[in-house]
């Protein structure tokens, strides 16, 4: 089961809706350059979450597209939920990153809901750790690797 890159979204801050963007360098054990989230101290180095996700919420009746969940990585045609912690991924050419957490507690009504009116990161998104740098743009493949 393949998929592609949709949309590629960064902040400087945590908590708040990304924008989108036409490609990122990626660090290996750091997650993309620029982006807020991107540490070598834990294992949600670079969030994803599918657009078919994004497309219940606009089912809705919300107003959001690529980003709006703070998700730096927006994916097509891959069922994220299925994938087991330690499923490695390649995008791009060269970037792999490996599955490290699957959904998240979401502990307080962040900006994003404010805004949005909903989330559905806590319950829909995945985090993966970078295994292997590199640049990746909107439109790029996303293959499972085992």
């Amino acid at each position: 089961m393949n998929g592609r890159v949709v949309s590629i979204n960064i902040s400087d801050r945590k908590g708040v809706r990304k924008k989108p963007v036409e490609k990122v360098v990626i660090q290996e054990n750091f997650g993309i350059s620029g982006d807020a989230h991107a540490s070598s101290s834990w294992h949600r180095q670079v969030s994803l979450l599918a657009v078919e996700s994004i497309q219940k919420m606009k089912h809705k009746g919300l107003d959001v597209g690529p980003g709006d969940f703070a998700e730096n990585i927006t994916t097509e045609g891959i069922d994220l939920l299925s994938l087991p912690v330690g499923t490695r991924l390649k995008i791009g050419e060269t970037v792999e990153v490996e599955v490290s957490q699957i959904g998240k507690k979401c502990h307080s009504r962040c900006a994003i809901y404010h805004q949005a009116g909903d989330c559905v990161m806590p319950k829909e998104g995945i985090f993966v750790k970078v295994l292997k740098g590199g640049e990746i743009k909107k439109g790029d493949p996303i293959e499972i690797k085992n």
